[in-house]
């Protein structure tokens, strides 16, 4: 099922700072949709906090349903996943997202200003605040570029700006919101040289220091990563580092 947005657990406070450490143990997992057909089969590995590890894996392999699992989106039907050790559903809700940033591949904007969107990620963030993670974000040029800077209206999904620069707003709502945990869908496929560049250095500036997982399409993207998990079927494959699963090219 589902879980609904509410707080179904014990620990009522939604104030604390993961340290960032994730483990699969013995997970398995299939959509309620599709019972028989197992997304997940007794998936095993831990992340160790502020590690980087990127997901790679043909489509359909479950390098997505890991990270709906890890948001709870819906919950394991064997096994358990656990951050720093407990298990996520013993989380208040609220506080266990707090501590989980998210810069998906297609990237939702709201049609407000700039300064809305970049605020979601902390609403009672300042203005210096927001410019701050803007800077880091790589996108205080091209805002102070527009007539009404922070001001400026997206327009509908962000119509009125490039990919490019929606992804560096998406960064920045994420630098804002601080997270112990980043999931980065990646997602500089479709922009061209001198935005991916931008757009890439802006989220190593973001990964520093988190737990870091990357689903990774492209194997230019995880030269930096510490490790990479190769997913086929539903389970752990293989496990390694760039150098050392050089062949997947």
């Amino acid at each position: 099922e589902i879980l609904a947005l509410a707080d179904e657990s014990e620990h009522g406070n939604d104030e604390y700072k993961f340290r960032g450490e994730i483990e699969y143990a013995a997970v398995s997992f299939s959509y309620p949709a599709r019972q028989e057909y197992p997304v997940l089969k007794g998936l095993n590995f831990i992340i160790r906090p502020g590690e980087k590890v990127a997901l790679v894996g043909k489509s359909g392999s479950g390098k997505s349903t890991i990270i709906n699992l890890l948001l709870r989106l819906y919950s394991v039907n064997h096994g358990v996943v656990l951050v720093d050790g407990r298990p996520i559903d013993q989380y208040n809700l609220t506080g266990y997202r707090k501590n989980i940033g998210i810069v998906p591949q297609e990237i939702i904007l709201f049609g407000g200003t700039i300064a809305d969107n970049i605020r979601y990620g902390r609403p009672e963030a300042s203005d210096q605040q927001i410019r701050e993670a803007a800077a880091k974000a790589n996108a205080l040029e091209f805002i102070d570029g527009f007539p009404e800077r922070f001001e400026t209206l997206v327009g509908d999904r962000g119509v009125k700006l490039s990919g490019g620069q929606r992804q560096r707003i998406a960064i920045a709502r994420a630098i804002l919101k601080d997270p112990a945990i980043l999931v980065l869908d990646e997602a500089t496929s479709s922009l061209d040289a001198q935005s991916e560049y931008l757009v890439q250095e802006a989220l190593e500036k973001l990964m520093a220091g988190r737990t870091s997982i990357i689903i990774a399409h492209r194997l230019s993207t995880i030269k930096k990563v510490d490790r990479i998990f190769v997913i086929n079927e539903g389970m752990l494959a293989e496990t390694g580092s760039h150098a050392e699963l050089s062949g997947l090219d």
